[in-house]
Parts: structure tokens; C-alpha cells; sequence
């Protein structure tokens, strides 16, 4: 199987969730991702939302977007980022995974809430809130991975 390093492993995931093991060699897999993509996207009418959010048309943005096949949506491309940058990080790095689980949380979240609340009298976008998520969960998910690793450093120097 070919490497491509960490930060490629990424951007190709994040141009689809796919590209990256399909790079690497791993063809099963990346194909599974590459349809279920397409499937929650034709599903979910995101392009058709995706197209209504650039052109300021906030509420058909809501109206045509299908949230029940949407929510899947982060799960399946931080999983496939995940997946991507595990295969080319080093075997003694721990807890990677928690900085695309908690962006996947909040992304969700910010999916959720899209709806709900409310700016000037109109609710918000369901392709840029959710978007603007990804930034906390990041960071909140590095900061969970620095404290875990740390305590788990410091009880293993007491032993």
C-alpha cells in the first residue's frame, strides 16, 4: 500500500471522503465512501442547498434540504479523515481520533441548531453554520486529546 503522508491523507478527504484510500490503495473501502457520499448528497439535496446558501437564499436553502439523510453526512467525511490520516500517522501517536470526533459532534450540532436559531428574524444556514462548527470542535477536541494524554503521562510517572 502506498503512503501519502498526513496532510495530503487530509485534503484529499476533504476534496471527498474517498479519495484518499482509493490514493492508498485501499479500494474497498474507498469506493464505500466515495458512494455513501454520493448517496447522502443526492439524498439530502445538499448541492441544491449548497447553491441557495452562496446566492443568500437562506430559507429555500432550508426548505429543500432533507435533514434526516444530511445528518449522516459528518459522521461519514470526519470518519473518512480519520481514517485517511490513521493509516499515515505514526504507530506510537495516541488519541488522534478525537479532534475529528469532536469536529463530527459539533458539525452535527451546528446542523441541528441550524434551524432553531434565529438572526434578524430569519433562521440560519444549514451549509455555513455548520460549517463554522468544524473550528471549535477542532480545537476542542485537541484540547480534550492534551489533557487525556497529559494525565495519562503524569499517572504513568507516579507508577
Amino acid at each position: 500500500m502506498k503512503k501519502i503522508g498526513k496532510f495530503q491523507a487530509i485534503m484529499w478527504s476533504i476534496a471527498l471522503p474517498g479519495f484518499s484510500q482509493l490514493l492508498t490503495g485501499h479500494f474497498f473501502k474507498g469506493t464505500l465512501f466515495v458512494l455513501t457520499e454520493i448517496l447522502i448528497n443526492v439524498y439530502s439535496h445538499f448541492n441544491t442547498s449548497i447553491m441557495y446558501s452562496y446566492l443568500g437564499e437562506f430559507s429555500k436553502a432550508e426548505e429543500v434540504i432533507n435533514y434526516e439523510w444530511l445528518l449522516f453526512y459528518a459522521c461519514l467525511y470526519f470518519f473518512a479523515m480519520w481514517d485517511a490520516y490513521q493509516y499515515e500517522m505514526p504507530a506510537d501517536e495516541q488519541l488522534s481520533f478525537l479532534p475529528f470526533l469532536s469536529a463530527a459532534a459539533f458539525v452535527t450540532l451546528g446542523l441541528i441548531y441550524s434551524s432553531k436559531i434565529t438572526l434578524f428574524g430569519q433562521s440560519l444556514d444549514p451549509v455555513f453554520l455548520p460549517m463554522m462548527f468544524v473550528i471549535p470542535g477542532v480545537v476542542i477536541g485537541f484540547i480534550i486529546r492534551y489533557i487525556l494524554l497529559k494525565f495519562s503521562n503524569e499517572k504513568r510517572s507516579y507508577i
